[in-house]
This record gives C-alpha cells, sequence and structure tokens, in this order.
C-alpha cells in the first residue's frame, strides 16, 4: 500500500497491512481473529487494509484500491502524480504482455491499447483483455 508506505516514511505509526477474514472485520480491533495478516489474496480492489490514529486521537482505516468500481470516480481520467501516472502505465504494461500472450503476436496498436486500459481502470470498467 503506497499511501501506508508514505504515513510510515513520515513517521506515522501505522498498523501491518491486513485482510478481513470475514465481512465487516476490518472494522474489528487489532489481535481479532477476523483480521488476517498481509494483503487480500489476488490484491483484490478494497481487500486490504492498515490503521494508524492521528494526534487527535482519531482512529482512521486504510483501505487499497486496485481497481475502482463503476461509478466510484468522475467521468475524467486524471492523475495526481508522476508517480500515480507512472504505476497506471506498469499496470497497463502488464496487462498487456498477457493480452500479447493470450492472442499470440505483437500489438502494434499498443499506445491505443494502454489509453483505454487506463481509462476503463479509472472509470471503474470492466478492463480489456
Amino acid at each position: 500500500m503506497a499511501a501506508r508506505d508514505q504515513l510510515v516514511a513520515s513517521g506515522v505509526d501505522v498498523s501491518e497491512v491486513f485482510h478481513s477474514g470475514e465481512p465487516g472485520a476490518h472494522f474489528l480491533h487489532v489481535g481479532s481473529n477476523a483480521r488476517l495478516g498481509g494483503p487480500a489474496p489476488g490484491r483484490t480492489s478494497y481487500g486490504s487494509y492498515a490503521t494508524f490514529s492521528d494526534p487527535d486521537g482519531n482512529s482512521w482505516l486504510l483501505q487499497e484500491v486496485t481497481a475502482r468500481l463503476a461509478g466510484r470516480i468522475a467521468v475524467d481520467t486524471t492523475y495526481v502524480s508522476v508517480g500515480d501516472l507512472s504505476q497506471a502505465l506498469q499496470r497497463a504494461a502488464a496487462a498487456h504482455g498477457e493480452h500479447e500472450k493470450r492472442t499470440g503476436q505483437m500489438d502494434e496498436k499498443w499506445p491505443d491499447w494502454y489509453a483505454g486500459y487506463m481509462v476503463a481502470e479509472q472509470a471503474g470498467e470492466k478492463l480489456p483483455q
């Protein structure tokens, strides 16, 4: 989780990444048997968590989003940083590599494929195969 890493680098005491062993387990306290160590299997979107408290004593729950669900973001495709864009390109590259393996041929129109993948990912739509 990139956000967790940034908080830790800033000196914030953040829990280890965990996933839920049952629905709603991410809201249970540390030590609950329903909280399982490590990220969600397959790094499923909305499935991995970490927690921390701010100086005022408020508790916060981080949730990893690897692919947004439809309707969860604005229709414009934007990236807030070079790092976010780079990560999106890396995910598109990995998916495109699998696409080329499936088709058995090099895709000369890969920029169009990448663009479609990245827009669909941000919009929470079905990703191209």
